[in-house]
């Protein structure tokens, strides 16, 4: 792996003589330099450095692939167009978030289990103020789950079910019989994704990573709350008929999103983007 961007002492060596300087050799990166890298801002809404923002405001990131011709998945799946860098970015984004933000239809399909402690993060979330692993919130209006799951009946920090007050009683019941925590984001049926996002900062949990699926980004999105977002772009073409990696309702005006980061391994990019207004 190699950063290109910004410009760092791991994006070149120097070549010697009058030369450009010449591509740093591949490695693999160490968890503590990937943690670095993707690190959450000190001061959420804090805007470009140098800025000043309200200390603990939340920050959602979202962390999603996509293929060169634009597809999330692969029968419904994003592991097939994946690889093992993404994977380390994948759980080096979870040890380092207060909790997982997913869609019903995304825990179903992507067999979500609970969130594990990783001895490797344990001392920077003890640092941060953290508990030993990620919440995991699940999305979900009609809370058609399976509240047997482990997800459900063997975390290790209890889930989450965000859900609209009109929700089926029946339902909520199941998840907290369950051992889930049932927290109201709507006044009807559904979830309003701004208030989902504020109900769980409220709750101490305002380092948010979703990992989709395309419907909820595209929620999101609208809704204006997504600070900062992390694609992976695969090096891959699919071409059928596979989602985005946000769907749903389009906004009025396209939002722009700056450069963070960038690195690249074995022809995958993983680039991180933030608000320009974050």
């Amino acid at each position: 792996m190699r950063s290109l961007f910004p410009v760092t002492d791991l994006t070149t060596s120097t070549s010697g003589g009058d030369g450009p300087p010449a591509p740093s050799a591949d490695r693999e990166w160490s968890l503590d330099e990937l943690a670095e890298v993707y690190a959450y801002p000190a001061r959420p809404h804090g805007g470009a450095p140098g800025g000043t923002g309200t200390p603990g405001a939340p920050w959602l990131r979202a962390n999603m692939v996509s293929t060169l011709d634009g597809a999330a998945q692969h029968d419904g799946r994003s592991q097939p167009i994946s690889c093992a860098a993404d994977m380390r970015i994948f759980g080096t984004l979870r040890a380092l978030a207060d909790v997982v933000v997913a869609g019903a239809e995304t825990v179903r399909q992507e067999g979500y289990r609970p969130a594990r402690a990783r001895e490797a993060f344990a001392a920077r979330r003890a640092a941060a103020g953290q508990g030993p692993a990620p919440a995991v919130a699940v999305v979900s209006g009609s809370l058609d789950l399976d509240f047997s799951l482990p997800l459900f009946t063997e975390p290790l920090v209890p889930t989450l079910v965000l859900t609209g007050a009109g929700a089926p009683a029946d339902r909520m019941e199941a998840a907290r019989k369950a051992g889930a925590e049932v927290v109201i984001a709507g006044d009807g049926a559904g979830v309003d994704p701004a208030r989902a996002v504020r109900e769980l900062a409220d709750r101490g949990l305002r380092r948010q990573l979703t990992e989709g699926g395309p419907r909820l980004l595209g929620q999101f999105v609208a809704a204006g709350v997504l600070d900062e977002l992390c694609l992976t772009i695969s090096p891959m073409l699919t071409a059928g008929d596979a989602q985005r990696i946000a769907g749903g309702s389009g906004i009025a005006v396209p939002e722009r999103f700056f450069l963070a980061s960038l690195l690249e391994e074995a022809g995958f990019l993983f680039s991180r983007y933030r608000r320009t207004d974050s």
